[in-house]
């Protein structure tokens, strides 16, 4: 989409399979699976959808997908292939030297897997080498601070790659609601995650809202739909139903960072009931 002199773009890095009852949290599957079909190991396949936003002075990544760097065991748990993110960006005249700012919404692995790759000698480093990443201190702290419960939600999101990216000082911590360029601001959405944040663009009369793991997938525009994942679940859910509520009356197009089948929509009301009114993103 083009917003005036700035252009936004879903920029995939593939996708990936979860449990439907980690997905849909609480929901019956006799429920959820009518709109997400199961394979023989209970698990769905959901995208992995980060945003490009492009300005005329700089270039932002929200969301660096699952990347490359995985023990054998993750790649066939989630059913994860090659990364797709940097083949994407290339395909959109964009090299890794050209992101000069990442923001993570969470430190789960499928969002923040690909700040670090593996160069031709096998050593890590940083995918964006001139990107400043962009963290809420409070999921900073817990990915310092683990417990049983968050590393199996983070899955693979080493803190040794932070640790990294903070050694060349390009780690910005960020506290609170934030406002990264014009028009464009994150906002905390700790629900889903500490330090969770979602990003809005709002540019007067064109507004585009991804909210991360707070509304993931189409689906989870149902208020009781929340993932088995979320760290504070009721505050999850009255996040939702204060965005949902702006979104529809403000008429927001939503970028969903798990949709598979569908990535973006608009939220509409008819006869009462809620819809949501898909749009193409290539």
């Amino acid at each position: 989409m083009q917003l005036g002199n700035i252009q936004v773009r879903v920029i995939s890095d593939g996708s990936y399979l979860l449990d439907g009852g980690l997905v849909f949290g609480q929901v019956p599957k006799v429920v959820w699976e009518r709109d997400a079909k199961p394979d023989r190991k209970n698990r769905v396949r959901l995208g992995l959808n980060c945003l490009l936003i492009q300005t005329p002075e700089r270039n932002i990544l929200i969301d660096t997908g699952v990347g490359a760097r995985h023990p054998e065991r993750n790649k066939e748990l989630y059913g994860l292939s090659s990364s797709k993110l940097l083949r994407n960006l290339r395909a959109n005249g964009l090299t890794v030297r050209d992101i000069d700012t990442v923001v993570l919404t969470c430190l789960h692995f499928e969002h923040a897997g690909g700040i670090t790759r593996l160069d031709r000698q096998g050593n890590v480093i940083p995918t964006f080498p001139n990107a400043t990443i962009m963290v809420q201190r409070s999921a900073f702290e817990r990915l310092k601070t683990p417990n049983e419960r968050t590393i199996v939600s983070t899955g693979y999101t080493a803190e040794e790659d932070f640790e990294l990216i903070e050694g060349i000082d390009k780690l910005q911590i960020l506290d609170g609601d934030t406002e990264i360029a014009p028009g464009i601001r994150t906002v905390v959405t700790d629900g889903p995650a500490d330090g969770h944040q979602s990003v809005l663009i709002d540019l007067g009369s064109e507004k585009i809202a991804y909210l991360g793991d707070l509304v993931p997938t189409p689906s989870h525009v149902n208020l009781p739909y929340i993932t088995a994942y979320d760290r504070r679940p009721d505050a999850t859910l009255e996040q939702k139903r204060r965005f949902l509520d702006r979104i529809e009356r403000e008429g927001w197009l939503m970028v969903f960072s798990h949709g598979y089948s569908h990535v973006a929509a608009y939220l509409e009301r008819r006869r009462d009931q809620l819809t949501l009114r898909p749009v193409p993103t290539v």
